[in-house]
């Protein structure tokens, strides 16, 4: 027997991820990812026992070459500011770490998915981000639809309002930049409606800090280059099959001298 808190893996498919049980109800196994933005459920009979290290990217080191180019004797640094809005709390308050690690400025806000479109545009109000993260849950399915149909996605459709709102409150694709999409989601749909980054171009899983990397990256970048886009894709767990994008400049401005 399992217990809420337990990490396992699902014989059904080839233990191919690890899930941690958050919910036990009428027999049944409520799962979440460990590192990827998914929830599932299961029956014991196909539930093991996850005994090995419990992967996360807490450690995922990004900055590296950004430090290498950077003078801290002579100039000071101010990377731009994140909302970040994620329809899971678990996977949001490690986004946040993420952030803090690189000491870059981010406001998290957990809302659930069918609500962001209504709840956004108060929190642009407030925080006036550089960056704008839109995430959560999500999943295409097969069933519902063809790929270029929005209702064939869970979630898909609520993320995309929210970026409309989002771009309703900053057109300028340079001024607000917005990075959107959770696992399996509408990749096109997400880009055309004015998102600068989205999942998931192959309808994949993305990692629990893929719009995290992202955002950092962007951050992290001086205002007056262009985002290295390809090495910024390749930074996230999948690369270009979990995450894509448009070429965009980065936000964060160098001043000198300093003291």
């Amino acid at each position: 027997m399992f217990k809420i808190g337990d990490y396992v893996t699902r014989k059904s498919y080839d233990n191919d991820i690890i899930f941690k049980i958050y919910k036990i109800e009428d027999n049944k196994y409520y799962l979440k990812g460990a590192d990827i933005r998914l929830y599932a459920d299961s029956f014991l009979d196909d539930l093991v026992l996850y005994l090995g290290d419990i992967k996360n990217f807490d450690d995922f080191e990004l900055s590296d070459e950004i430090d290498e180019k950077l003078n801290r004797d002579e100039y000071f640094y101010l990377p731009g500011k994140i909302l970040h809005i994620d329809g899971d709390c678990d996977y949001l308050e490690r986004c946040l770490k993420f952030y803090k690690k690189y000491n870059v400025l981010a406001y998290g806000v957990c809302i659930s998915e069918k609500d962001m479109k209504k709840e956004i545009k108060k929190h642009l109000d407030k925080i006036k981000p550089d960056i704008l993260v839109i995430t959560g849950h999500d999943a295409f399915y097969k069933k519902r639809g063809s790929l270029d149909n929005v209702d064939s996605y869970l979630n898909s459709s609520n993320f995309i309002d929210a970026v409309i709102e989002a771009r309703n409150y900053e057109r300028a694709h340079d001024k607000l930049i917005i990075i959107a999409g959770a696992c399996g989601s509408y990749y096109e749909g997400l880009i055309k409606n004015g998102a600068n980054f989205a999942s998931s171009p192959k309808r994949i899983n993305i990692h629990a800090l893929d719009p995290a990397i992202v955002a950092l990256k962007v951050s992290l970048t001086e205002i007056n280059k262009n985002i290295d886009i390809v090495d910024t894709i390749e930074k996230t767990k999948y690369g270009k099959d979990g995450f894509g994008g448009i070429i965009t400049h980065g936000t964060m401005y160098v001043g000198y001298p300093k003291v």
